[in-house]
């Protein structure tokens, strides 16, 4: 039998955390993609710092960012009666600072291959910045959107370290697909981790396939004009 109860948690959990890093990353993005700021570099391996830092560590300064000594641990215990780690609001806050780099670098290069004489051509016309990001920057871009999307969802799924650290191992609350295979090997438990660790493959593979067919353009997911 398969466990569904942390399938279904890392699915909410996964979907949580795209929706969190789409309203976040896309202004990021856009902000790197047009700044001329000389240290923009600093922001940019900020960014990027997850991709080479070890989860462990990531989530252990996350885990003491987030205690009860800290101000956003007090503020967050002020606001909502209760510590932030070992909660599935803990759980989604460091997935969101673990995955942003999914999101944001693949929006980046998106943007970033916008012509720049369609921006200018809107501004002298008169549009605002919000109006020629949603009329012009954003559909030129939709491939890069989508694969950060994707990426971000692939690798909320898959993640092991961090949510250990900051979530722990709770059933029914923080206890997502990747710890609950690692419970069933160390208690020797292998056919049911072969059968959650199959469909984990299977959904990375599908994921990693629909990606690179965005890239290729193989099939158009916003066809601008027909």
């Amino acid at each position: 039998m398969i466990e569904w109860p942390p399938i279904v948690l890392t699915l909410k959990l996964a979907a949580v955390v795209c929706a969190v890093l789409l309203v976040v990353g896309m202004p990021i993005a856009w902000w790197l993609s047009f700044s001329n700021w000389r240290w923009k570099f600093l922001v940019e391996s900020m960014v990027a710092l997850p991709l080479v830092l070890p989860p462990t560590v990531l989530g252990f300064y996350l885990l003491v960012a987030f205690g009860p000594e800290s101000p956003v641990g007090r503020l967050y215990r002020a606001i909502a009666g209760h510590g932030l780690p070992f909660t599935f609001a803990g759980l989604a806050v460091a997935s969101v600072i673990y995955s942003l780099p999914f999101m944001v670098q693949p929006m980046v290069s998106a943007f970033s291959q916008v012509d720049r004489a369609l921006i200018n051509a809107s501004s002298i016309l008169g549009a605002s910045r919000w109006r020629t990001f949603f009329r012009i920057v954003l559909p030129l871009s939709v491939g890069g959107v989508v694969t950060g999307i994707v990426l971000s969802f692939a690798h909320t799924l898959g993640e092991f370290g961090v949510v250990l650290m900051v979530g722990g191992n709770i059933p029914g609350a923080t206890e997502t697909i990747s710890i609950a295979i690692y419970d069933n090997v160390q208690s020797l438990n292998y056919a049911a981790a072969n059968r959650m660790a199959v469909l984990l493959l299977a959904f990375s593979f599908i994921t990693l396939s629909l990606t690179y067919a965005l890239n290729r353009r193989v099939w158009d997911v916003w066809p601008l004009h027909r």
